[in-house]
């Protein structure tokens, strides 16, 4: 190998000297302060922006598993009344079979049609509040099982749950707990 003249090895050496770097080549610290700026007023805007929503929950009983109904056991002496949902009206059934149109006893039919091309609330209030009150039985009774098809409209299926809430005069309570149950 040749060896290196002196001009060459002063180079070498100048060149793998350090080096102190001008202020303005350091490899300073990022600032970040207007990035957290904008990330700031971006939050705060969503959260002045957000809609605020009120969820309200009604305490219910799901089917059981397999068919077998939510009431583990019931007693002899229970209304046990269930409202379905139908496109004609609600059909009502309790312990005794089904009651008739116009709650006027047991019988076959819808219980209460519905009035024009609407379902008829006040009626079914009056209905549940006419069967709990034919037996002193009943008056401690306060579930309710709704029973709807796949295609009944979410707030339709609300409506019956306050329709049966309430007594008639709204001053009451007729059936405080709800249980779904499956149609057959």
């Amino acid at each position: 190998m040749p060896q290196l003249s002196v001009a060459q090895r002063s180079k070498i050496r100048r060149l793998s000297q350090p080096k102190e770097l001008a202020p303005d080549e350091e490899g300073g610290e990022l600032n970040i302060v207007p990035f957290l700026d904008i990330v700031m007023n971006i939050l705060i805007f969503v959260l002045a922006t957000v809609a605020v929503t009120f969820t309200s929950t009604i305490e219910t009983v799901p089917p059981a598993a397999g068919g077998s109904g939510v009431r583990a056991k019931t007693e002899d002496d229970a209304l046990n009344l269930t409202v379905f949902i139908v496109k004609d009206g609600f059909s009502l059934k309790a312990a005794a079979g089904n009651v008739a149109p116009g709650c006027s006893g047991i019988g076959a039919g819808v219980s209460i049609p519905l009035k024009g091309n609407r379902y008829d609330f006040p009626a079914l209030t009056s209905c549940a509040a006419r069967l709990k009150a034919s037996n002193s039985a009943y008056a401690d009774e306060e579930t309710v099982a709704i029973s709807a098809n796949n295609g009944t409209e979410y707030q339709l299926i609300i409506q019956v749950i306050d329709a049966l809430r309430k007594t008639p005069d709204g001053k009451g309570e007729l059936f405080g707990k709800v249980n779904f149950s499956v149609p057959k």
